[in-house]
């Protein structure tokens, strides 16, 4: 039997990890043992020294870690690209967030906000800060803790408009995506796997690694709600269907789709 790699992630990947990893099994041989959590776990546990193989987290937490000498230089790979979308309860009125100034004017009208201790989180305070209105909602703002989705918080009723990655806001009962936010904010978040530094296995893990890039990682990435880094195409977020599922709109027409 195959070694085990042990996979280090946060919650945003583990969709497309736990996918990826039956897919990564049948056609190479590699057996997985995924730990998700929240980033910000991940990075306290793996700055304790905890083993791992494979290390799985936003670009500026693994430039961090590999500058600290967690992850082994140059492995940093990028493989999805992910988009920070709003979400409300399921069956509330969906807030117009077309442009720059509807977000505003919807976070302004907003009674509780929910975000995220990951990097849409950081993102949106640094944007609120610069859009001058920190301050004034700072009251309403509610941040969930390490590891629990924004949608739990959404779907309890604790906020009523919430952001985060759109692949942890699909999977919650209750939760209704409004959509993404709009790009010219340039919200995105690119995530990356890592060699560890305390990997035993580095020939499987750099196998890992780069299946990861493979083209046909391509749809697992997309059902995940993300999409390739070099993809070039802005997608909408999944959609939970008639058929009790999440459905994604479809592969873009770009040079990546299908390959």
């Amino acid at each position: 039997m195959p070694d085990t790699l042990t996979i280090i992630s946060s919650m945003a990947t583990r969709r497309i990890l736990a996918e990826h990893a039956g897919s990564a099994a049948q056609d190479a041989g590699l057996q997985t043992k995924l730990h998700a959590m929240g980033g910000v776990d991940a990075l306290a546990r793996l700055r304790r020294g905890e083993a791992a193989d494979v290390v799985v987290l936003a670009d500026s937490a693994m430039a961090a870690l590999e500058q600290e000498g967690v992850v082994a230089a140059g492995t940093r790979t990028p493989f999805a690209r992910s988009e920070a979308a709003a979400a409300v309860p399921a069956g509330r009125p969906h807030p117009a967030i077309g442009d720059e100034n509807a977000l505003r004017q919807a976070v302004t009208d907003a009674r509780a906000i929910g975000y995220s201790t990951g990097p849409s989180g950081q993102q949106l305070v640094s944007l609120w800060r610069a859009w001058g209105i920190l301050e004034a909602i700072r009251d309403r703002l509610v941040q969930a803790p390490p590891g629990v989705p924004v949608g739990q918080l959404l779907a309890t009723g604790a906020v009523e408009l919430g952001f985060q990655q759109t692949s942890e806001l699909m999977d919650i009962p209750g939760v209704e995506i409004v959509g993404m936010l709009p790009s010219s904010l340039g919200l995105a978040t690119v995530f990356e796997a890592g060699i560890s530094t305390r990997s035993r296995h580095e020939r499987e893990a750099s196998a890992y690694v780069s299946s990861l890039r493979a083209p046909a990682a391509h749809d697992i990435i997309r059902r995940g709600g993300m999409e390739p880094p070099d993809c070039g195409i802005r997608l909408e977020p999944p959609r939970w269907s008639r058929r009790g599922r999440w459905e994604s709109p479809g592969a873009p027409a770009c040079g990546c789709a299908g390959r």
